[in-house]
């Protein structure tokens, strides 16, 4: 029975990690967090950051456990899975709402492409994750 127990439970750990790492490699190497703070009066918190996109990178289509707001800082073209190119131009905004799948596209041309973001998200979530089957 013991040993049954541990294998479940290693196998749940083991899981999980799986998942974080996942959930890691979803955010870009560049996102720079600026601040983080709890939001007052909830379980969330604010998290402010800067990222950069650079050609050729893919950003994956993922959710987030709660509201995210971008700013174009510097825009550029991006291209969907589909092929269809999309100009983000500087100075546009948006949100992605809780949940709800976003991005799975490609920078492509020869800028760059900056974002601000800023995301309440549940407290202690991980920030980017896989997008439900």
């Amino acid at each position: 029975m013991v040993k049954i127990r541990t294998l479940i439970v290693s196998a749940a750990i083991a899981a999980a990690c799986v998942s974080l790492a996942y959930a890691q490699d979803l955010g870009s190497k560049s996102r720079k967090e600026l601040k983080r703070a709890d939001l007052t009066g909830t379980k969330m918190e604010v998290i402010l950051s800067v990222t950069e996109y650079q050609p050729g990178e893919t950003i994956a289509r993922h959710i987030h456990h709660g509201e995210e707001a971008f700013y174009v800082v510097d825009g550029a073209t991006v291209e969907t899975p589909a092929g269809k190119k999309i100009e983000l131009a500087a100075g546009t905004g948006s949100i992605n709402m809780r949940e709800v799948p976003h991005a799975g596209f490609k920078v492509v041309g020869n800028k760059p492409l900056k974002l601000v973001t800023v995301h309440i998200v549940d407290k202690g979530s991980v920030l980017y994750d896989a997008p439900p089957k």
